[in-house]
Parts: C-alpha cells; structure tokens; sequence
C-alpha cells in the first residue's frame, strides 16, 4: 500500500510538472533596476509589466483602457482626476491594494531622490482618498498626458508596507501584477512565478517567466532554435527573413512609439566642456554626414523608419520647419572649418548589442566623409546608461520606446527640470512652451506649442535624432497569446504555450 502510495505521488509530480509552463523570454539587455520609480531601461518595462499592475493600460489600437483603475473622471476645470479603484486586489505580499496605496505610490514618486518619474507627473499637488476604492488626484493646472503617464511606470503600485519597512524595491519588488519576484542573478537571469491570488488568474496561463539578457541578437535567435528560449524580444531586421522561412518560429512586428538618437552632452558635468557640448555648428556639423534613409537601409534593411525629430514625419506634432532631409557633407566640413575643428575628435558611448554596434560602425563611417574622427566606446547596456546619467559621456547612442501621448517623447529630454534631460540643455523659451503644452487640452493648442518648442531645441541639436524602429517579437511556434502593442512592451495575460 505505501509502495502504491509513493508511486501515485511520483506520477502526481511527474504530471504536475508536464503541465507546469515556463516561458523563457530573451530580452535584448539586462535591466538597469527593478524598481519603476528609479527605472529608465526598455528592457526593464516587459519584466515590470509582469511584476507591476498599473493604474491603466493600453490596447492594440492606444485606447485606455482599465487595470487597477476602473473608470476615471476629470472635474470641469480639468484640474482633479477621480478614479474608482478595482475592489480585491492584493499585493504579493497579502495587503491590500487601495486608495491610501495610490496615495504612497504617486508621493514617492514625486518625491523620491533620483526619481525618474517626477517629471511626467509633476504637476500633481495634492492626492487625497476619498474612501478605500475612490482616490481624487489633484493639479496645479490641467495636464492633458497624465492618463497616459499611468499607463506606464509612474501608474505602477508597488507595496507600500514593504516599501514602509525598509526592503529595497531595486532588488526586490513586491506589486500586484500577474507574477511575483523569485530572482535576479545580473547579466544571467530575473524569474517571476505566477501569483496565485492575482485579481485577473484566470487569464495568467504561465507558472513561471524566465528573462534571459542576451544582447547580441544572432545569439537570441540561435538560442530560440535550439530551445534555449521561447520568446525574444526586438529580433534584428536582418533576421527577418529567416524566421519567416523556418517553419518552427513565427514573427509578430509593430509600428513603435519611440525613436533611436545620438544624446550629445552640453551640460551634464565636466564632460560637456569639449567643443562638440559647447558649439552647436560642430553638432549641426555632425547631424549633416548622417543620411538617416541609407542609415535605415543598411541598419535595418529598410525595416524601420527614417526620422529627425521625437516623432516621425506624419505625426500632427512633427515640426515642419525642420523637416528631414540627406546628408549634406559640403556644409559640414564648412562648418567644421568655421568653428575651428576640420579634424573634430569624437567618442560615441554606444551599447553593446548588435544592431546599436552596426549603425555605430555606419555613423562612423559616415561622419568621416567629412573629417570627422568619430571612436565607438561600447559597453553594457546597463553600464552606459549609468554612465549617462552621471553624466560621463560625449555622445551616446541610445533608444527609447515611446510613449502614447507626445509629451512622453518631448517634454522629459527638453525641458530643463526633464527627467530624461541627459544632455543638461536648458532654454526657458523651450520650458515655456512645452509647460504650456501639457497645460492645453486641446489639440490645436498642444500642437501649437510643441510646434514653438521644437523651432528652438530642434536646431540646439542636443539630441540627433536617427530612427523610428519597429518592435519584432520572434516565437516558438507553440507560444500562443502574444498581443502586439505599440509600446512594445509584452502583455503576460492570455499569453501561454500549446
């Protein structure tokens, strides 16, 4: 009878674990933290997404839609927003999810030192519970992205009795998404294991997630044919091809929100006293060897889209009077000339992933048609953008993913107090306008003013402009459920293995 028993326990495991499904996911880098409010990595945004609820999210087509918000509504004066909060939700710890819980959140990330967040919700005064499922948010004027903001990191919730007790959410963050933390190992693995009293479990078909950082994209495919992983985010251009000829993947590709840029320092530190921070023409200069539709081509095989600006040229907030053109190396050396420089030396931070070293390797070759001497410096993803944010670069090649609303591609990179104002440009005319911006409701006023905000940063030149990329996710045949949505970022609900 026991040796029955024990036998009808192995077959019970044995079973258990055939049905059990881990997803291994293949991101281009590893993250820079796991705490949303310090976070400013792509890569990261999938693995929060998992962990992290947010206030709102969006759908395939950028309507907003309900998460831990259900419904929502903006007083006459546009100056308060009042959310009805969704009732049983907990967080990974077991405590519930409420008003008093929004009310922590947003504070510490308007408050936090180093918070990366503080900028897209700074107009917030005052955030005020109305009762346990009923949160009134109150601004010092109206702010027109800020339903958008929540559909990102600065509407993620996090445990503030986890927070309160000291544990650092960096390393180990407890929220009230569809998984919970198990690990992280840096540069090798993060895992998150289904949470069981999720407020949405039946959609969660995954007992567990696997992120692998794996930044050489021949090396993400390679490991998705061999099984290494069954899912990987932002495939290369130049794989295209294969993945839809072999007959065990399947490849699922959207238009973005965001656009890649070469960040030029001009006032972050002792590192922008050089003559390309200090002289715009030498930047003027530089954007002039770029052509951006060769750039495209060579990159990517045509597979994304040229542009100059945060948005791409058919946006309604695309600057006209800047509008994209070619190379022109002419002009270049001309102005190389007139500030002194017909040799300027520059040293491009670059991270190390393969499509980020081939378009370095295509801009260095570019920009030498016209004397310039451009040196790639790579390093790790997570290590560059340290790098940029302490300010020890000249020039950095970088992505960003985009956001809904046009605000989170403009007012944070240049307005003065920007949280991802890198390069430290500064005009009180740009502030002016783009403050104006997200205080307009409508669009023609919007329109307006990023229009007025672009005719001065736009020739600054502190930020050069280069791609708007297309998001690849490549699969096993057998994963199911993928949702493609414009910000790039994968959704875990309904996605699952047949």
């Amino acid at each position: 009878m026991r040796s029955f028993r024990i036998a009808a326990a192995l077959l019970a495991s044995v079973a258990a674990s055939a049905s059990a499904q881990t997803l291994r996911v293949g991101l281009q880098s590893d993250i820079d933290t796991l705490d949303p409010v310090q976070s400013n990595n792509i890569a990261a945004r999938s693995v929060f997404t998992a962990l992290c609820d947010k206030l709102v999210d969006i759908d395939e087509k950028l309507v907003l839609q309900p998460q831990l918000a259900t419904s929502w509504a903006w007083s006459d004066d546009h100056r308060a927003l009042t959310m009805k909060l969704r009732p049983g939700v907990v967080f990974h710890d077991g405590t519930a999810f409420d008003a008093e819980a929004v009310k922590f959140n947003l504070e510490r990330a308007l408050n936090q030192p180093g918070s990366r967040r503080r900028s897209e919700i700074s107009v917030i005064t005052r955030i005020v519970p109305l009762d346990p499922l009923t949160v009134r948010i109150e601004l010092d004027a109206p702010f027109a992205p800020l339903l958008a903001q929540f559909t990102d990191r600065a509407g993620m919730m996090m445990s503030p009795q986890v927070i309160a007790s000291g544990a650092n959410p960096a390393t180990r963050p407890v929220c009230s998404g569809p998984f919970e933390f198990v690990e992280r190992v840096a540069q090798d693995r993060i895992v998150v294991k289904r949470f069981e009293r999720y407020w949405d479990r039946g959609n969660v078909k995954l007992d567990t997630v696997v992120f692998r950082p794996m930044p050489d994209t021949t090396v993400r495919l390679l490991n998705l044919r061999s099984q290494g992983i069954e899912l990987a985010e932002r495939v290369a251009a130049s794989d295209v091809a294969a993945i839809r000829a072999d007959q065990k993947l399947r490849l699922t590709e959207i238009t973005g929100l965001g656009f890649t840029s070469i960040i030029v320092n001009v006032g972050n530190g002792e590192r922008a006293k050089n003559p390309l921070g200090e002289d715009a023409r030498l930047r003027e200069a530089l954007d002039l060897t770029i052509d951006r539709e060769v750039l495209n081509r060579v990159a990517f095989e045509g597979a994304n889209r040229a542009g100059n600006q945060p948005v791409p040229p058919d946006n309604p907030f695309y600057t006209p009077s800047f509008a994209l053109r070619g190379a022109d190396i002419v002009r270049a050396k001309a102005l190389l000339a007139a500030a002194g420089q017909p040799g300027l030396a520059i040293k491009l931070l670059v991270p190390n992933t393969t499509e980020f070293r081939a378009m370095a390797e295509i801009l260095q070759a570019m920009a030498g048609e016209a004397g310039i001497r451009m040196e790639i410096d790579t390093a790790e993803l997570a290590t560059a953008a340290q790098m940029m944010n302490k300010g020890d670069f000249q020039a950095f090649l970088i992505g960003w993913s985009g956001r809904v609303d046009p605000d989170g591609n403009i007012f944070g990179f240049n307005h003065c107090k920007g949280a991802n104002n890198d390069s430290r440009f500064c005009d009180p005319r740009v502030d002016a306008a783009l403050d104006r911006s997200r205080a307009s409701i409508g669009e023609a006023e919007r329109r307006a003013a990023f229009l007025e905000a672009g005719a001065i940063y736009l020739p600054a030149r502190h930020r050069l402009y280069l791609v708007h990329e297309n998001w690849r996710f490549a699969m096993a045949s057998r994963v199911s459920g993928l949702r493609a949505i414009p910000d790039g970022v994968i959704r875990f609900q309904g996605l699952g293995m047949n």
